[in-house]
């Protein structure tokens, strides 16, 4: 199933009512000429024409009731597949990890959620009327040749001229479309970018140079904008020449019918109406392009749906101290190799430190072992189990990770460390990494809402630890560190290294947390160079050089 079918089947019960209302509206629209012709031949004829004026009025409040409950219908589904698609969204992309999501920058994420998943969930109400705006031209075919069969002709030769109309304006406003979105995600990446360092572009002195990189783009965009105006008004100035052209036809033609007897002056005019209805371009042209649009937020929306998820198992692990295993592993980004052929067994209950210089692969092998992304060959093993057997529940309950920059969430300072957990664990992880301190200095300590509470790097940093501090077999920090103060550092790390009865895998560019580790793994270009006790690694005068 495409993903313009299934975002269109999404839409379910609404379609049936937008359907309806539209089959309705377009029957009452092709009835209202026969009957206003009919009132016509009365009144020329001089017969009662009361009823056939009623029929008309009546049509006529069908036509409107039909068009207000097919506005509410479509908005209605419109909004709820919105709704439904940003979520899926949302959760996919979330569910794809940072490996899942290479290539997508977090604005261009953000601009196909709010703006293109709007533009997407229209798949279902566009499929609906593009078959009901076909509908006028059918039925003013076979209409027409119900009063004569060379008025169906005549009409029947301006059909297929539409036709082409119609077709190469929907294939040209599709392309024009997808290009215009693509380049408007592209500004708003680079916009993202830039808000995420505002603060260095000010103090660098740069903000006009990274103006014009962000809106560099435009050019292009008002470029595609244009295009879209040429292709609408390029189709306008054919509908212009093609609708007169078919009502001559059909009025030519049903002149000499009229002269010949064989149509009376209420068909005439029911003729001329039923040429315009189903030669009219300005309708079709507007529900193709609503159906072009559809298709280029689906396109866009559809290369999100098509990362691969980060799916888990259903294992549970067996007892075990938390020994870590990485068999052959191989981690690549593009044709750059991040880790190549890596063989690592972490021993239970050990404080590992991971070392070396900047890219040797410390921040990949941290990620593998959290498992916030797998490798593109080998397995990782936690006591035993690969780590993607693992059910999502059981994977985050044994393993923690804490970052150089954490991202803290939650509505307050208690709910950044866990939502879920009681107050007194929350304040035992606090407690254990030294948040505590700093925490109940807040002006309502736990309940701070998280968004008004004054924190330097370090202090973010320490919540992001209590936060992975739970974690029952294997806690993975990944320069977690890096911006406590010295003291509180030592502290820290005295904490993680000390003891303890789960693993700790901590990456760390500081040679006294590497010291007072179990072990060692030197990384070197994406492969262990050695594994040992740091006062052993001491003596290569390379392994002094990691730490400066």
């Amino acid at each position: 199933m495409t993903a313009f079918t299934s975002i269109a089947r999404h839409a379910g019960g609404w379609l049936p009512v937008i359907g309806a209302a539209s089959l309705l509206g377009t029957l009452g629209a092709l009835a209202l000429p026969i009957v206003l012709g009919r009132a016509v031949d009365a009144i020329v004829s001089g017969a009662d024409s009361e009823l056939w004026l009623v029929l008309a009025t009546g049509l006529i409040l069908l036509g409107v009731v039909t068009d207000l409950l097919d506005v509410f219908a479509g908005t209605a589904c419109v909004a709820g597949t919105t709704a439904w698609l940003r979520t899926r969204l949302v959760r996919h992309i979330l569910g794809a990890g940072d490996a899942g999501r290479r290539g997508l920058d977090t604005g261009d994420l953000v601009s196909r959620v709010s703006g293109n998943a709007a533009e997407a969930a229209q798949a279902g109400p566009s499929l609906v009327t593009v078959g009901s705006a076909l509908l006028p031209s059918v039925g003013s075919l076979a209409l027409l040749a119900y009063l004569d069969l060379w008025l169906a002709v005549a009409f029947l030769a301006g059909l297929v001229l539409v036709g082409i109309v119609l077709r190469v304006f929907t294939r040209r406003t599709a392309e024009v479309v997808t290009a215009y979105l693509a380049i408007q995600g592209r500004i708003a990446a680079r916009l993202g970018e830039s808000l995420g360092g505002a603060r260095t572009i000010a103090a660098a002195g740069t903000l006009e140079r990274e103006r014009r990189r962000v809106l560099g783009p435009l050019a292009q965009m008002r470029e595609q904008g244009m295009r879209s105006w040429q292709v609408l008004a390029s189709s306008a100035a054919q509908g212009a020449v093609v609708g007169p052209l078919v009502l001559v036809a059909v009025l030519a033609t049903g002149g000499i019918a009229l002269h010949q007897g064989r149509i009376t002056p209420g068909e005439l005019f029911a003729a001329g109406q039923y040429a315009m209805i189903g030669a009219g371009l300005g309708g079709l042209t507007g529900v193709f392009g609503r159906l072009a649009r559809a298709r280029a937020g689906v396109s866009r929306v559809g290369e999100v749906l098509d990362i691969a998820p980060f799916g888990h198992g259903d294992t549970v692990l067996p007892p075990g101290p938390g020994r870590l295993e990485l068999r052959g592993v191989t981690v690549r980004a593009g044709a750059v190799e991040l880790l190549s052929g890596v063989d690592l067994e972490v021993p239970g209950g050990a404080a590992v430190a991971v070392v070396g210089h900047s890219g040797a692969g410390k921040s990949v092998l941290a990620a593998l072992a959290a498992r916030l992304r797998d490798p593109d060959e080998g397995t990782v093993l936690l006591d035993g189990v690969p780590i993607s057997r693992l059910s999502h529940d059981e994977l985050r309950t044994a393993v923690g990770c804490a970052f150089e920059r954490p991202v803290l969430v939650g509505a307050t300072v208690a709910e950044a460390i866990s939502p879920h957990a009681a107050p007194a664990e929350v304040e035992s992880a606090a407690r254990a990494v030294h948040a505590h301190e700093f925490v109940s200095r807040l002006p309502h300590g736990y309940h701070t809402p998280l968004a008004s509470a004054p924190m330097s790097g370090g202090e973010r940093q320490r919540l992001g630890l209590a936060r992975a501090w739970p974690a029952a077999r294997l806690l993975v920090l990944d320069d977690a560190t890096s911006s406590l103060d010295m003291v509180t550092e030592m502290q820290i790390s005295r904490t993680l290294t000390d003891g303890g009865d789960r693993t700790r895998l901590v990456v760390t560019h500081r040679r006294s947390t590497a010291a007072r580790a179990d072990l060692v793994v030197w990384l070197d270009r994406g492969r262990v160079r050695a594994l040992g006790p740091h006062d052993h690694l001491w003596t290569n005068p390379d392994y002094r050089k990691v730490f400066g």
